[in-house]
């Protein structure tokens, strides 16, 4: 889990479409949406998408894992072995999937980076606590004099240090650089530093109130070939008085790769009216990602493989398995933004976006995507994105099964089609955030413990899924998708963009997997 429109053959209705409404045309007699009285058939749909089918899948994952170094990231054979094995399941199931291939930066940490003052004085320094490697950074190590470039120190958000080439006259080539944060992006003072010849370049923090700590930056994108290292504002400080001669060393593989999406659509359902259910297929290079997001990607090709079997469809479901989530929503991104520029008929066809990601946390609580933003903590989703959170909500009231509402806040998949005014909703059951004493009271499990300790780890392996969280989502996600698929009522695809800016997740600034900062 990170930070990736034909004419209608049928008049799609407002937001004021009630959930109780898209029920009714797939169960029989029902009038209250608040307690749906799910029929004979969509209840045979649910038990069979089983909890050991999508095991099965986890299963597959993780053996994939196993057999290429332990994970299953973008751009590494074990994500390639990833697609290839949802594209067999696919065709064994009767469908005739479709793999778009795309470009991403790839980058990748292949040993911790170090720091140290050689002299005077000679002391380590602490990796995450006062300094880090930052994405897209050079491979190399470098030992030289530290040479401050266009700054006085002064705890500020408007250093323009590195910004301009006239900054480096004079620079002694091969020294390290140290530059302070502001202004421009650390791509731009990277790149001026290697220009002038630095055989190093050390980023340190402002030293305002709100960024005072170690510097968590990114490049952009590969093209410098220096180790390029953020600091907290207090070791820069220390490192740039005079005479000092410092030691870098960063292990990195940079470089563009090629990744990809797969797709798959039911024969049957009109083809201007799709329901799309989507997961990220890709894990980070740290772990395996079993429950991020092999949760999500088992439980979607569960849903896709039984619903295969349906013939008296009303709408086409879409089902898509999203490469470079970990990188930005990239494969969301590379689908809807294509859509947008060469298609966009065929994105005003979606009428719903449905988004799985972790849907197996160890220490699970039911999160349901708040379409309405009634929590008043993300964004507003599109017209009928509140027809959607409804709808599952009131599933698991059906059952008896709290939930809690989670905010739209660009983490995943869903961001590039609620841009794009798509309805969208989905389940979450929660990542490194932790559970609360009241969580803990309604939901079971731990308080004062992440959702997933895991996350984004090798331990997420196949003995961090909860099985019964699990079982409860992978039941909502089959009759999710089930109602949608079957009902002769439209939500509103045509709503308006949401409000808010996500887009700040195409260009490396996702909520959690990627923290780190342009400039």
């Amino acid at each position: 889990m990170s930070l990736s429109r034909p004419a209608r053959g049928v008049a799609a209705v407002t937001a004021a479409v009630t959930t109780a409404a898209l029920i009714a045309t797939s169960t029989a007699g029902v009038a209250e949406a608040k307690k749906p009285n799910v029929n004979q058939a969509s209840k045979q749909f649910q038990k069979s998408v089983t909890v050991k089918g999508v095991q099965q899948h986890l299963a597959a994952f993780q053996q994939i894992a196993d057999d290429n170094d332990g994970t299953r990231a973008s751009g590494t054979p074990g994500y390639q072995a990833s697609r290839d094995y949802v594209v067999g399941k696919l065709r064994a199931a009767g469908y005739k999937p479709t793999v778009k291939a795309f470009d991403f930066a790839y980058f990748e940490e292949t040993s911790p980076g170090t720091l140290a003052r050689v002299s005077p004085d000679p002391r380590p320094f602490v990796i995450d606590d006062e300094f880090d490697v930052m994405d897209y950074s050079g491979s190399g190590t470098a030992q030289a004099a530290v040479t401050v470039v266009d700054t006085q120190l002064t705890r500020t958000a408007t250093s323009t240090s590195g910004c301009e080439t006239a900054d480096f006259a004079g620079f002694p080539a091969g020294n390290i650089a140290l530059l302070q944060r502001g202004t421009c992006d650390f791509a731009v003072k990277a790149a001026n530093a290697e220009a002038a010849g630095a055989s190093g370049a050390l980023i340190l923090n402002r030293g305002t109130t709100d960024n005072d700590g170690t510097l968590l930056g990114t490049l952009g994108s590969p093209g410098t070939g220096i180790p390029v290292l953020g600091l907290s504002y207090a070791a820069g400080v220390e490192l740039a008085k005079a005479g000092t001669v410092a030691r870098v060393s960063a292990a990195t593989v940079s470089e563009i790769r090629k990744t990809y999406n797969v797709f798959a659509e039911t024969t049957k359902g009109d083809a201007g009216r799709v329901v799309m259910a989507g997961a990220h297929l890709d894990s980070v290079p740290e772990g395996p990602g079993i429950n991020d997001n092999g949760s999500g990607s088992g439980t979607i090709l569960e849903v896709a493989e039984q619903l295969a079997k349906q013939k008296n469809l009303k709408k086409k479901v879409r089902f898509a398995w999203w490469g470079a989530e970990e990188l930005g929503l990239l494969g969301a991104y590379d689908y809807v933004d294509g859509l947008v520029e060469d298609n966009p008929e065929a994105l005003k066809d979606i009428e719903a976006y449905l988004n799985f990601d972790m849907v197996g946390s160890p220490n699970f609580v039911r999160f349901v995507y708040d379409g309405d933003n009634s929590l008043g903590t993300g964004v507003d989703g599109p017209a009928g994105s509140a027809q959607i959170e409804d709808l599952f909500v009131n599933y698991f009231k059906s059952r008896k099964l709290a939930t809690e509402p989670t905010a739209f806040d660009g983490r995943s998949d869903y961001g590039p089609f609620i841009e794009n005014g798509v309805a969208a909703g989905g389940l979450f059951t929660g990542a490194e955030d932790i559970k609360t004493e009241r969580e803990a009271r309604i939901y079971g499990g731990k308080a004062g413990v992440a959702y997933d300790e895991c996350y984004h780890q090798a331990c997420d392996d196949i003995d961090n899924i909860n099985v019964q969280a699990l079982d409860q989502m992978s039941d909502a996600v089959a009759y999710s998708v089930y109602t949608l698929a079957k009902s002769g009522t439209s939500i509103n695809s045509q709503g308006k963009v949401a409000k808010g800016n996500l887009r700040s997740a195409k260009a490396g600034g996702k909520a959690e997997a990627h923290k780190h900062a342009l400039r």
